[in-house]
């Protein structure tokens, strides 16, 4: 399984949509559209092909949506040409910044697919080219850092990640993350956990960076699942067990119907954090990968992902010795104090 690549949005005025001209194209373009809907990807990847080559090789959306549903898929190859041919007809400093970028994020997450330093070597370039095309293009900081961590070269991610940090003074996941990659430019190449930030039942904004120090458990659902209903007394069971653990429980509710989520929490008391992501092509979902429910993620005190099952799995073993190790590292600033005034 591959996690989706978090990256910061970045707030620079983004190039000219570049609709197809053509009537065929635009007609393919739409077809392609519909294939989207109805979440047919690879389908909907070949019609953009096809509406591109219709357009004389002059349909940016097109390219733009071959980029995102080659990543999706899988299929780098099609992303990465389209993103090349992107590059190659940028006409403005703007455009040539957002085309780099579109093709180191590429090859960033084929980097992360099949682990190969030349691809990294290759994303670090084209995120470099971004930041000559315009220095203030915060997110190819933080990209950069990614692919420079991947290649084991630490000192210099860190330099990208405080860049990063310079430039994005506002408070988000992205930038609690970025200061924990300064801090452990190791945690880089380990399998983090999506940063995320979710508005609980109650209205508690709660981040995956927020619970940083704290062992989380991720519980995708629905009540509509039955094998979901049939584990609800477990994750239950583990809520009681482990109160007073430095273990958080997040529910995330894949109802569509928002009233009737509200009353089954209500009704069968789950005090625990309890979100909606409202299906299979919520945003969650589509960060954790989740295509099958219940699925759960065991999350470590430093954001590492650390167990992952679909069905109702025995999981409270690696909780409590999670648990154990959250809380040494919960003791050791106490206890650096205390030797500190002997």
């Amino acid at each position: 399984m591959t996690f989706a690549v978090s990256i910061p949005a970045q707030t620079i005025p983004q190039t000219d949509t570049g609709l197809p001209q053509d009537p065929k194209a635009q007609k393919t373009y739409a077809e392609g559209m519909s294939w989207l809907k109805e979440h047919k990807q690879s389908a909907a990847l070949g019609s953009f092909r096809k509406a591109d080559k219709q357009d004389g090789g002059r349909c940016s959306a097109c390219r733009k949506k071959i980029i995102e549903l080659g990543e999706k898929t899988g299929d780098f190859k099609s992303a990465d040409a389209a993103a090349q041919e992107e590059i190659a007809q940028a006409q403005t400093a703007a455009a040539q910044a957002d085309a780099h970028m579109d093709r180191g994020i590429v090859l960033l997450r084929e980097g992360l697919a099949k682990n190969k330093d030349e691809i990294f070597t290759e994303a670090d370039k084209e995120f470099k080219a971004v930041v000559a095309s315009n220095a203030k293009y915060s997110s190819a900081y933080f990209a950069d850092g990614l692919a420079l961590g991947h290649l084991n070269q630490d000192d210099a991610a860190k330099a990208e990640f405080e860049q990063f940090m310079q430039l994005e003074p506002k408070t988000g996941v992205e930038r609690a993350r970025a200061a924990r990659y300064i801090e452990r430019p190791e945690l880089v190449r380990a399998r983090m956990a999506p940063a995320f930030a979710v508005t609980t039942i109650d209205g508690r904004h709660v981040s995956l960076e927020e619970l940083a120090g704290k062992v989380v458990l991720i519980d995708f659902w629905a009540t509509w699942c039955g094998p979901c209903r049939e584990a609800l007394p477990h994750i239950r069971r583990i809520a009681q067990k482990f109160v007073g653990e430095p273990l958080v429980i997040l529910s995330v509710s894949l109802d569509s119907d928002d009233g009737k989520w509200r009353a089954f929490v209500a009704q069968n008391q789950m005090t625990w954090l309890q979100t909606r992501d409202g299906g299979f092509t919520g945003s969650l979902s589509g960060l954790f990968g989740v295509h099958a429910i219940p699925h759960t993620f065991t999350i470590d005190a430093d954001g590492v992902l650390q167990d992952e099952h679909i069905g109702d799995g025995s999981i409270e073993g690696k909780l409590k010795k999670l648990c154990e190790e959250a809380r040494k590292l919960q003791e050791a600033p106490k206890e650096a104090v205390v030797a500190a005034g002997q």
